[in-house]
């Protein structure tokens, strides 16, 4: 049972990142109808930014709020001056962009903060001994902490959805764009705060998630968070912000569990039960769980 524990909480604090992230490429499909292949990035290049300003000796609370300014900077911009202008002539062009804002973040951290990995200082207690017991097994306030403030910014974004005027204004664009123009619905800015508000989740998911293991900032860190954000994203439902953070969560459960029962799956393997989860959906239920399927008037 201890050991069932343990690797229950490392699969729930594991989750909780890969459903913010998932949440943030909901936030970007929802608005433009594409998925975002340079989240990753910029939540590294947001959680390097963290870590040079903590290797300053300014507090971690401090870090991240720049990071999270930082991020919302760097959509906003990113939607601005690439998608935006991109966006006109086709959906693939659009991808092309994205995916060279992938190459070229990667490219500029291994510039900036070089190829060797750093560890990052964490918000919570972080010791050794900074956990509880749990029916024998180690619940660490690390954790603890990621549950809470996931929890913190799922619920924020879910009142911003269903109880802010910008959140209405965010679901009529994302219904139908030319339709919310004509209401007199700012859809530009509307889709800058969009990516924006995105990016500033990956900061935050970068942030939390990197203290949990020792020295994992790195260049490669991020791509297979994305893998797994993506399968989260399209098995709960890329128009279903909740149904996003549902299957990031199963996803870090079943991951956790699989590669600790499972002696065959480990390392690379892992990435592969989110592999088996986006084809599963893609040719059991294209919508996701909990997507709203799209019907075609004719």
């Amino acid at each position: 049972m201890q050991v069932f524990l343990e690797r229950l909480f490392d699969g729930i604090s594991n989750g909780a990142i890969y459903a913010a992230l998932a949440l943030a490429l909901v936030m970007v499909f929802r608005g433009t109808g594409t998925i975002n292949f340079a989240q990753g990035e910029m939540a590294l290049f947001t959680t390097y930014i963290a870590w040079g300003l903590t290797t300053k000796n300014i507090p971690v609370v401090l870090c991240l709020l720049i990071a999270t300014i930082a991020g919302f900077t760097l959509g906003a911009v990113t939607e601005r001056v690439l998608v935006r202008p991109i966006e006109k002539r086709s959906l693939l062009a659009t991808l092309i962009v994205l995916l060279g804002l992938f190459l070229a973040l990667n490219s500029l951290d291994g510039i900036l903060w070089g190829n060797q990995n750093h560890s990052m200082p964490s918000l919570f207690p972080n010791g050794v001994n900074s956990f509880i017991s749990v029916d024998g097994a180690r619940l660490y306030w690390a954790n603890l902490g990621v549950w809470l403030l996931v929890a913190l910014l799922v619920g924020a974004m879910f009142q911003l959805f269903n109880r802010t005027r910008l959140g209405l204004h965010m679901r009529a664009t994302a219904s139908n764009r030319e339709s919310a123009a004509l209401a007199g619905i700012p859809t530009g800015r509307i889709l800058l705060l969009g990516w924006g508000i995105s990016a500033a989740i990956g900061a935050v998911a970068g942030v939390l998630f990197t203290p949990l293991n020792p020295d994992a900032l790195g260049l490669g860190e991020m791509f297979p968070l994305l893998i797994y954000a993506s399968a989260a994203a399209l098995f709960g439902g890329l128009d279903s912000p909740g149904g996003a953070v549902i299957a990031g969560l199963l996803i870090g459960v079943a991951e956790s569990m699989l590669s600790g029962y499972v002696s065959a799956i480990g390392g690379q393997l892992q990435e592969a039960i989110a592999f088996v989860a986006i084809v599963m959906v893609l040719l059991i239920r294209p919508q996701g769980l909990f997507g709203s399927k799209e019907v075609e008037r004719v």
